[in-house]
């Protein structure tokens, strides 16, 4: 299928007006997440419980007709529980493969730093290579493919650090915070009334399909991305390297993942060509989870949402 600019960011907008007419005050998440999923990437989502991130999840599988599964990762949950493993048959003699709920579309990993790092390794496969290999089969996961993994604070009794090579799998880590009083109001007017379940089911159609999302995916590599945007990136990613009060910078894969969200946001903007600024907006939910404070930043009472303001200001943009 093949889909021209303006019916691609058409398609879009409609896809996001959708959501937020479910997730209430939390148009930014929606914008983020809907940018991380053009762009064919996965999110993590940091916050406390009861904001919706699960809503979210449903909404978004509800509105592009794709199959989802919920994971709920505790302590005890084993990395089979997740990708499937393989059972001996007595009637057939012979081993047969149980499937996993990772065999979806959209994966919600829900509390994800509540497993040990054994589990969460599970997950390493699947987010890069896209597929699962059981008894040394590997199996492809259907396409597109998306996790979306939620996650409390992490200095909340119980919960485990995600390790760095799976921190750096995910396109974004958005920062899901509580909604204003009008919009709250809102929301529980929603639930009171129906227009939100008690098991959070929406009655909202499909706005696209697989194959419209997969179309729009494409545009978004087919974005034009000017050399000098190309070299701003790449600079902003070197400098977390070593930047004051940074004792671990980005891999490569941040610098893909600026230009590629980048690409995303301009999409959703009626663009075909990326500018500066979209390089600078997404800038922080690509690079906030693959750089870690020194101790002295940290003793100094420095988040790491004031050190990427002042890495940004820090790397001269190009002119548009």
């Amino acid at each position: 299928m093949t889909l021209s600019l303006q019916q691609a960011s058409t398609l879009a907008g409609t896809l996001e007006d959708q959501l937020n007419q479910v997730l209430v005050g939390q148009a930014a998440v929606v914008r983020e997440i809907l940018v991380a999923l053009l762009a064919g990437g996965h999110v993590l989502i940091e916050g406390v419980p009861g904001l919706g991130k699960t809503l979210l999840v449903r909404t978004l599988a509800d509105s592009i007709s794709l199959a989802n599964q919920r994971v709920q990762f505790t302590p005890d949950l084993m990395p089979a529980d997740i990708t499937g493993h393989a059972l001996y048959d007595l009637q057939s003699n012979s081993f047969r493969v149980r499937k996993g709920p990772a065999f979806t579309q959209l994966l919600l990993a829900d509390e994800i730093n509540r497993a040990p790092a054994k589990t969460q390794a599970a997950l390493l496969e699947v987010m890069q290579e896209k597929q699962i290999t059981i008894e040394g089969q590997s199996y492809p996961l259907p396409q597109p493919f998306m996790v979306l993994a939620t996650q409390n604070p992490v200095d909340q009794e119980g919960t485990y650090p995600l390790p760095e090579a799976e921190l750096d799998r995910f396109l974004f880590k958005v920062l899901i915070d509580y909604p204003d009083s009008d919009h709250e109001q809102r929301l529980v007017r929603m639930m009171l009334d129906g227009t939100i379940s008690d098991s959070l089911k929406v009655a909202l159609g499909p706005v696209c399909d697989s194959e419209q999302l997969a179309a729009l995916q494409q545009h978004v590599r087919q974005q034009r991305v000017d050399d000098g945007l190309l070299d701003y990136a790449v600079r902003l990613v070197r400098q977390t390297r070593d930047f004051p009060g940074l004792v671990r910078g980005a891999s490569p894969r941040a610098s893909i993942a600026l230009t590629r969200a980048a690409s995303a946001l301009a999409l959703l903007e009626g663009r075909d060509f990326v500018v500066p600024d979209d390089i600078k907006t997404v800038a922080r939910p690509v690079l906030r989870h693959r750089i870690s404070l020194s101790a002295d930043a940290e003793i100094e009472g420095v988040s790491v949402e004031q050190l990427l303001t002042r890495l940004l200001d820090a790397v001269a943009a190009p002119r548009q």
